[in-house]
């Protein structure tokens, strides 16, 4: 399983990256107005230090104005994937962009048919949102496994890329239902190496080896 970072600060990112666990970057509107940086600065960071995918979200609505949008997007760099809404104009602008050779994550997915809509369309990951439907009382990891079901049915080749993330529970899960990435912020990704018993061996380890005589 594919670990990206969902941050658009880039102080973050290089922090995930020299844990040697970076695989790519989602980002999104909100998170670049978070940054408090103009979003040509923040593509032009994360681009010049993330070898893996960038994923940079479309903001227009029409899908011709998205395919137009994308096409400036790719300009950053050769690894960037844009970052098309779950819309009818999103799936036209999914076709034309999967026609043109340009990667696509197909984002706000909240129900299994709306993965599959945007996998026939070319999508090449779609981002259901967990933690979202979590929030609503609903299992946002039981919609990532009923993607997950229905792309293996058909052989689907689309990325099942789980976002909205909020607790290490929800990387386990991804990661024991075959989820092809998770993208995670960095203070969930910090709780992922701690461990009570952990620090208490370390601790353990540390103290006795001050007995030692060397």
């Amino acid at each position: 399983m594919k670990f990206f970072i969902d941050s658009a600060d880039i102080s973050e990112i290089k922090e995930a990256q020299a844990l040697g666990i970076l695989d790519g970057v989602t980002t999104n509107p909100s998170l670049v107005a978070k940054s408090g940086q103009p979003f040509d600065e923040v593509a032009k960071s994360i681009c010049s230090v993330v070898q893996g995918p960038v994923n940079l979200e479309v903001i227009s609505t029409n899908w011709e104005e998205m395919v137009a949008e994308a096409r400036g997007l790719r300009k950053y760099g050769g690894n960037v994937v844009v970052k098309v809404p779950m819309t009818a104009d999103g799936l036209k602008a999914v076709k034309q962009l999967h026609e043109q050779h340009i990667p696509t994550n197909v984002t706000l997915i909240f129900q299994p048919i709306q993965a599959l809509l945007a996998a026939k369309a070319g999508a090449t990951y779609v981002s259901p949102f967990v933690g979202r439907l979590d929030d609503i009382s609903q299992d946002g990891m039981e919609l990532a496994r009923d993607i997950i079901t229905i792309y293996r049915h058909y052989d689907v080749k689309t990325n099942v890329l789980v976002a909205s993330v909020r607790n290490p529970v929800h990387i386990l899960e991804a990661a024991k239902m075959g989820a092809d990435v998770v993208t995670v912020p960095l203070k969930v990704i910090q709780q992922l190496m701690k461990h009570p018993l952990t620090e208490a061996g370390l601790k353990t380890f540390l103290d006795d080896w001050k007995k030692v005589k060397v």
